[in-house]
């Protein structure tokens, strides 16, 4: 049942990814030192997602391991079948290019196998997780913000989004950004975000948890553009530009992952 829901999950999360053309060409465009890179990064976080949930309760890192390397054999299975269905695999292709593009659609469906026992499994199974820590909870908001990126950061719209901005407009995405993500998970009262009880100062949460966040979401966005070749030949500012457009979803899936998560 487990590796059904991780299966589910892998095509729930990762379908638009491999309906994207900017993800196809990545497969055999991008330099392979830095997908080499993506997959070593991605593979603890895996590990961290397996541990908080994993397919079945685990005991150890040692069967969060297996269940990372689980996930990562499904994400590559269900990637794999999904690109020959629409044959954007086909014989005679160069290996380096199959690999490449199976390789980069796996990230993202590996975490969407790990996600489908949370977000496909009965309520009774995702309501028994332990409180997080402070370091865990800024855990979640990483993987959160890296799954929204990951979606996002290949695109050219990005890139568009950033030149089409002036400076005032970059603030005012800054400032919706702390807002949405602060509202997301403490202000609107979403089903599972936290409570703020009312001997705690209002500004507590939002320095030890929002504003954190949020740099992690700047630092993830930061990477995915340069995994993805959007900041080649770039200047310090149209990166910085671009990097405030990535983290304004990057800071929701963040905040978004410590909700359902």
């Amino acid at each position: 049942m487990g590796l059904g829901r991780g299966i589910g999950g892998a095509l729930l999360f990762a379908l638009p990814m491999q309906m994207t053309m900017e993800m196809w060409a990545l497969g055999f465009t991008m330099e392979r030192w830095r997908l080499v890179l993506l997959l070593l990064v991605a593979l603890p976080l895996l590990v961290g997602i397996a541990h908080k949930v994993g397919f079945e309760q685990t005991f150890g890192w040692k069967d969060d391991f297996r269940d990372a390397v689980i996930a990562y054999a499904l994400g590559i299975l269900t990637s794999g079948f999904i690109l020959c269905l629409f044959r954007l695999l086909e014989p005679g292709m160069p290996w380096s290019e199959v690999i490449g593009k199976i390789a980069v659609q796996s990230i993202p469906a590996s975490m969407g196998a790990l996600l489908g026992r949370s977000q496909l499994g009965s309520a009774h199974e995702s309501g028994d997780d332990d409180k997080a820590t402070y370091g865990g909870e800024l855990f979640l908001m990483a993987v959160g913000a890296l799954f929204l990126n990951l979606n996002m950061a290949p695109t050219e719209e990005m890139i568009l989004i950033s030149y089409k901005m002036t400076t005032w407009h970059a603030l005012a995405v800054i400032a919706a950004s702390l807002i949405i993500m602060h509202a997301f998970v403490y202000a609107v009262s979403f089903k599972g975000g936290h409570e703020i009880s009312d001997d705690t100062p209002k500004w507590h949460a939002f320095f030890r948890f929002t504003l954190p966040g949020y740099t992690i979401a700047l630092l993830i966005s930061l990477y995915s553009l340069w995994t993805f070749e959007r900041l080649d030949g770039s200047n310090l500012t149209p990166a910085i530009m671009a990097m405030v457009v990535l983290a304004f979803p990057g800071a929701i899936g963040a905040s978004a992952a410590r909700l359902i998560i």
